[in-house]
Parts: structure tokens; sequence; C-alpha cells
């Protein structure tokens, strides 16, 4: 990710969620030396993905799929490569919140062997005013395949 991303970036975040990121998130987080990556295909920004990593753990903080390019994997592929990276960097655990209403993804990451550890309440803002996050997690092996 690079600042020359931002615009396409947010013009998804835009379209994808209710209450999207800022500019200034997506900047503090390449700033700060978050693992930022996206997916271009002929040109086009479809997916991008941030994860940090510290002490051993990572903590996914945004994967986003174009509503465009949505159902063709690309969200798999994303969780797959912000996986590889916070294994590469040490990390041997992965950790994401998840909107409850979000069934698409909650089945992404069951599928693909993340564990429901918690729940925190009142996590996101909604358009009824607060909605709660589940917790998922997972142990990392930088062998596995996609």
């Amino acid at each position: 990710m690079m600042a020359d991303d931002i615009p396409a970036i947010m013009e998804i975040e835009n379209k994808v969620y209710t209450h999207p990121w800022t500019v200034g998130i997506f900047n503090d987080c390449m700033r700060v030396g978050y693992n930022c990556w996206v997916y271009y295909e002929d040109d086009e920004l479809l997916a991008y993905g941030l994860v940090s990593v510290a002490v051993n753990e990572a903590h996914i903080l945004n994967l986003c799929v174009s509503p465009d390019a949505q159902g063709k994997g690309l969200g798999k592929r994303m969780l797959y490569k912000l996986m590889q990276l916070a294994a590469e960097r040490q990390g041997n655990s992965i950790f994401l919140e998840v909107r409850e209403s979000n069934l698409i993804a909650q089945k992404l990451y069951d599928q693909e062997g993340f564990n429901r550890i918690g729940l925190r309440k009142n996590y996101y803002p909604s358009e009824d005013g607060r909605e709660d996050a589940l917790v998922y997690a997972k142990e990392l092996n930088l062998d596995e395949e996609p």
C-alpha cells in the first residue's frame, strides 16, 4: 500500500462500510509500519488488508474487497497474505474482530480455521447506535497453503 492507493481505497471503504476508516487512519497505519497490502487487477485496486504484529501476536486491522470483486476468492487470498506476513514476522497467532452482522466474513474465517474466542460489546458504530464484534483467533503456520 502506498499513499497513491488511498483514493481508490477510500472509494471502496465508502461503498462497503457505513462507518469507513478515514484517510488519516490509513496514513497512520502506513507511517507506523503496519503491513499494508493492496491487490490490483488490470490496474484496478480490488482489495486491501492491514495487519499489525507485536510480541508474537498479529491483529488483522482491516480486510476489504471491492463490491464489484466480491465472491471471487479475493477475500481468502488477502487473508492468506496477511497470515503469511504475520508468520514471517514471528507472529504465532492472529486475531481479528468482525461485525456480528457480517455473516459472509464469519463464514470465511470459520472455513479457514479461525476460532471464535470472544465478544466485544458495542464495538462498532452502526446505523442504530453500536454493534457487537465477534473476536476470532488462529494459530499461525508458515507452511500453510491457500
